[in-house]
């Protein structure tokens, strides 16, 4: 059932010391912040306000966004005014950590006016792993793929999106590589074969996705979109992104340009696939897409009209990474095998859910499923071991 139709469990707040979410705040936070100083010259106004937003966050009470904010009336639309004066402990999980990010692009200067006005201040981390050598060797394992059956290489491509960067293509497509951590028992629930058969239940239509990281997560996402526009399965693709930095490493325009561009440039089948990526975004058959909401600090259910109707144009959107599948099924604590479907009702295209576990929230699992992962380890919601592909036609 919808769960408008059932008793909702609670929303997942910021908490105190020993939860997941105040541990981010706590400890997560602090790490992430000293890593933005460091990756950037910013003077000493920037450095000031940003530690002012880590002291605000981890023991204080919510503060109001700058003067002349852009977004100011997106915001008050998102329930800031309700918030201010709140404490941070206080918040929920979700909210929290969207008011953080966007504060911190204010710290940095990334509204401006000045001089860092629109410098992504998670740009060198990105442009680091994206140019890294490790990624040499995944884009040459594309090679790879040409030896494999249908069925294999759609299997191969598909885990590698959900994976990202913790099992990549190479271990996929070498033979006798095994060990990786769907090959473990880390894959907890698989719908592949239904994504399949919803590509295949009727004409090549739209396939969406929603983007999740930049750089070695964002490349195998591109892959996958290649493969569905090159096999056929899909007539025309849209590949949505933040309109702005965001949570790290989240993907934005430039981000996709740069993963593109960094696919066009390598030799063999990644170069192809970077070749046939660039024909299909000038000729239209792959769009860049944006909204001002998939910043928004809400779940999907409460999307705007304007981008429902886009998605509902979909044959099925694709779904990536932890923080879209806690917008899609809503952040609360759940139990792990509150029913996908029911929970994911509100959206308006069939939904493909590629989401490895990294946060509190669980549904849609088998009991003896969840059963032993509970016996095995009180943190597999967090770990980052975990994962499911979960479809709702």
């Amino acid at each position: 059932m919808p769960p408008a139709q059932t008793a909702r469990p609670p929303v997942i707040t910021v908490g105190g010391p020993g939860s997941f979410p105040w541990r981010v705040f706590h400890e997560r936070h602090p790490v992430l912040l000293r890593q933005v100083l460091d990756g950037l010259p910013y003077g000493p106004a920037q450095r000031t306000a940003v530690q002012r937003l880590l002291e605000e966050s981890t023991d204080g009470v919510v503060g109001p966004l700058e003067d002349g904010a852009p977004d100011a009336a997106a915001w008050d639309a998102w329930g800031l005014p309700g918030r201010l004066g709140e404490r941070w402990t206080d918040l929920p999980f979700l909210w929290a950590e969207g008011y953080f990010y966007r504060r911190l692009l204010a710290a940095v200067g990334w509204f401006g006016p000045g001089p860092w006005q629109g410098v992504d201040p998670f740009g060198p981390v990105k442009a680091a792993e994206l140019g890294s050598a490790a990624v040499d060797g995944e884009l040459a394992a594309l090679d790879g793929l040409a030896r494999l059956d249908e069925e294999r290489r759609d299997d191969a491509l598909l885990r590698s999106a959900l994976w990202g960067n913790r099992a990549d293509l190479s271990f996929r497509l070498t033979p006798g590589r095994e060990g990786t951590a769907e090959d473990d028992g880390g894959l907890v629930h698989d719908d592949g074969p239904r994504f399949r058969a919803l590509l295949a239940a009727g004409p090549p239509g739209t396939v969406a996705l929603l983007a999740d990281n930049a750089g070695r997560e964002l490349l195998p996402d591109l892959v996958l979109l290649d493969h569905l526009l090159h096999t056929g399965r899909a007539a025309s693709a849209r590949l949505y992104v933040k309109p702005q930095p965001t949570f790290v490493s989240d993907a934005t325009t430039a981000d996709v340009l740069a993963a593109a561009g960094r696919l066009l440039a390598a030799p063999g089948a990644a170069g192809a696939v970077g070749r046939r990526l660039r024909q299909a975004l000038t000729g239209g058959r792959l769009e860049i897409r944006t909204h001002p909401f998939l910043c928004a600090p809400l779940p999907f259910e409460a999307m705007p009209d304007d981008l429902r109707a886009e998605l509902a144009e979909a044959v099925v959107a694709v779904v990536k990474g932890d923080l879209n599948y806690r917008r899609l099924v809503g952040d609360r604590h759940w139990p792990a095998t509150a029913p996908f479907a029911g929970l994911t009702a509100h959206f308006p295209a069939p939904v493909a859910a590629l989401r490895t576990l990294k946060s509190d929230v669980a549904a849609g699992l088998d009991p003896a499923v969840a059963h032993r992962l509970e016996a095995a380890d009180p943190r597999w919601r967090t770990s980052g071991r975990h994962a499911v592909v979960q479809v709702r036609p």
